[in-house]
């Protein structure tokens, strides 16, 4: 007979809800994945205003097909926000543009990641409510991406901001004291003398949500860096770490549940379609010219019936099985990398490196500690050997030289004198 089920009591009940609640104030999880998360997306949309440069009038500006006009009244329809309303001038334009361009690179080594999170949201959604029939479908998961980054602490490693803590960090330790913050100050005094005429003037669009998010992170910024200068160990202090960490938890989690549904509905769809259940769906993009950067590569792929059918059978088994994966890390982890596969393999195939790009940072999220801790790791020693220098060699004198052929030992304390080098 087997064993009757034990029934917890309250007790456990109630001390496990605690180390739950504990679990996501104390600390932001997920730090490197995070982390992956900004570099990817902010990578992805920098490459991509990169390469449309010389195109930027075509597509957000004044010679594009989509007029100020027309986006003058599609937002007073929807009543979405971009920066691009609020004039038509081509010197506006390029200064939002440029300020995006900037923004991204900046989120993406981590300088000022607070602040540089909240100008990158802030120029992905102009241009793309500017012209909103410009992307790939990469586009989307960039302007979600943009959002959810804002409320994390996405900059706990692998930044600027993660090194200049552990330099402050070093010089408390010391007894020297941190260095006193010019810069955010004169970020935060910026910022805010942008975020209240744009407010008063109604230049944040119809929503209620996209004010009040800009104006609580203005404001909390202001009361953490209050509270850091003279009261660094207060009781509100330690509440507004844990409200942090607790928004940082939470958009983690919706990331998390967006990728899943990603692909949860991209699968789902595509059983509906008769292409996909005949195993014949990858054809025919394949054999578009828009859709063939390299002509026989793709003309290969398709002239193999079987590789056509295996490759549409397991993009719809891979994007629905996905999100029911979660619950096995080892399952989970096969999976992943066939979907980061996938997206490599539409880069290539379809060009569309953009968009691939984009799937591959939101995939980034589920991806092991262990794993990116490694990585790290690998392209710290990897820097270090491309731009570290070999320390010059003396030459040895000819006496010296002749002595130590005849079985004398070197002057200067032998090997151990060769061991202490740097």
């Amino acid at each position: 007979m087997s064993a009757p089920t034990r029934v917890p009591d309250a007790g456990e009940v109630g001390r496990a809800a605690a180390r739950a609640v504990q679990r996501i104030t104390e600390g932001p999880l997920g730090a490197y994945q995070s982390a992956v998360v900004r570099i990817g997306i902010s990578a992805t949309c920098l490459l991509f205003l990169l390469r449309e440069l010389p195109h930027r009038h075509e597509l957000y500006g004044p010679d594009g097909p989509w007029s100020w006009d027309m986006a003058h009244r599609l937002i007073a329809n929807n009543g979405a926000f971009t920066a691009l309303m609020w004039s038509d001038s081509a010197t506006w334009f390029e200064t939002v543009f440029m300020l995006t361009l900037v923004s991204a690179a900046l989120l993406m080594v981590g300088w000022r990641a607070r602040s540089t999170s909240v100008l990158f949201m802030v120029g992905v959604l102009s241009l793309q409510n500017r012209s909103i029939f410009m992307g790939d479908g990469g586009d989307n998961v960039i302007h979600l991406m943009a959002i959810y980054l804002v409320l994390t602490r996405c900059a706990r490693v692998w930044s600027l901001d993660a090194r200049r803590a552990e330099r402050d960090a070093a010089r408390v330790a010391e007894g020297s004291g941190p260095p006193r913050d010019v810069v955010g100050p004169v970020l935060w005094v910026v910022l805010g003398a942008v975020l209240l005429p744009a407010t008063l003037l109604g230049g944040l669009g119809g929503t209620w949500w996209l004010p009040s998010l800009l104006w609580m992170l203005w404001l909390g910024n202001a009361g953490w860096w209050v509270l850091n200068r003279y009261a660094p160990g207060h009781e509100l202090r330690t509440l507004l770490d844990v409200v942090a960490n607790l928004a940082h938890n939470v958009a983690l989690l919706v990331i998390m549940a967006e990728v899943c549904l990603i692909y949860a509905t991209a699968g789902w769809y595509k059983i509906q379609g008769s292409r996909w259940q005949d195993g014949t769906a990858i054809y025919y993009p394949l054999k578009l010219d828009y859709f063939a950067p390299w002509p026989g590569l793709s003309g290969l792929v398709a002239s193999s019936a079987l590789a056509v059918m295996v490759m549409t059978y397991a993009t719809v088994i891979v994007q629905v099985a996905f999100p029911f994966t979660l619950f096995n890390r080892r399952v989970k982890n096969v999976l992943l990398v066939l979907m980061i596969g996938e997206h490599a393999g539409i880069a290539v195939l379809l060009g569309l490196p953009f968009f691939s790009m984009a799937m591959i940072a939101a995939d980034a999220v589920f991806l092991p500690t262990v794993f990116l801790v490694w990585l790290g790791r690998r392209v710290v020693i990897g820097r270090q050997r491309l731009f570290s220098r070999p320390p010059k060699r003396r030459p040895v004198p000819a006496q010296r030289r002749a002595g130590t052929d005849k079985g004398e030992a070197p002057r200067g304390g032998g090997a151990s004198g060769h061991t202490l080098v740097g």
